[in-house]
């Protein structure tokens, strides 16, 4: 089975300005990887791209298997967009029936009361979307996005407006998703999140990719914090390997050892390395 999403010297231009400038990207079958990158870095161009909205300039996108924008990557896709906009006059159980109706899903009122279950707004059923909180109205671009049971998942700041509650609700959805094969890719300026639940994290700057990897391949050892009887000392460039080492000396000269703490950077270290402290 083809991978989920593949990118291949994907490069875009609007007049002088290269919004991609050759990025090489995949997400692979059941994977969920983070794009992180501040405003302007090109995730927004590379997404719609993917999902068939904005033409390449130069270099290939497919998904499923198929064409970026064709009519089989359509049917296998779920999309959320950034600024999305719902008619305030529909209920929930409305805009997903709509949507039902043009992806051509045969899910019925069953597929919707499951995804608004999903989404925990079973209750808001009937309410009008001019009557959501933006949260609410985040939640069920959530479960439009899943209408017609997509194999991949495109979205694009799915956690923004939601309280920690309502991000706790997508995290857990999209864990779920994963463990049923579904693959994503996340654009996202929660870092938190991202660090949270993503398998692999690609940062672009300037239309490049300037880092990828897991979160744990990202981060890198900062030393060893050591607590005696003499209080918190820090080792530098000391590694995890070096711990027993560290623990068997201070006992040597008679110190009292109550723990020793490997020192890592976070993945927002790496990304402001990575991106020279350019802002979101």
């Amino acid at each position: 089975m083809p991978a989920a999403l593949v990118v291949r010297g994907l490069a875009k231009h609007y007049g002088s300005v290269r919004a991609l400038k050759g990025v090489d990207l995949e997400v692979g079958e059941g994977e969920l990887v983070g794009l992180l990158g501040p405003n302007g870095a090109g995730k927004s161009t590379l997404v719609k791209i993917a999902v068939g909205l904005v033409r390449a300039s130069s270099g290939t996108a497919e998904l499923a298997g198929a064409r970026a924008g064709s009519r089989q990557s359509r049917a296998a896709l779920g999309y959320l967009a950034e600024l999305f906009r719902f008619p305030g006059w529909y209920t929930a159980d409305e805009v997903l029936e709509l949507h039902q109706r043009l992806s051509g899903s045969a899910g019925g009122e069953a597929e919707r009361k499951r995804l608004l279950e999903l989404v925990a707004l079973s209750e808001a059923a009937k309410r009008r979307v001019d009557g959501m909180s933006k949260g609410m109205q985040q939640r069920l671009g959530v479960a439009q996005a899943l209408v017609g049971e997509p194999r991949v998942l495109l979205l694009d700041e799915p956690t923004s407006a939601l309280d920690p509650v309502g991000r706790r609700t997508i995290r857990l959805l999209l864990e779920d998703l994963r463990g049923r094969g579904v693959s994503v890719l996340l654009n996202s300026h929660l870092l938190s999140e991202v660090e949270l639940v993503c398998d692999r994290v690609v940062i672009l700057l300037a239309g490049e990719v300037v880092a990828a990897g897991t979160p744990a391949e990202l981060v890198q050892p900062r030393g060893v914090e050591l607590e005696t009887d003499e209080g918190l000392r820090t080792i530098e460039r000391a590694t995890r390997e070096d711990v027993p080492r560290l623990v068997a000396e201070a006992v040597a000269a008679g110190r009292q050892v109550y723990g020793a703490r490997v020192l890592t950077s976070t993945l927002e270290d790496v990304y402001l390395e990575a991106v020279g402290g350019e802002t979101s």
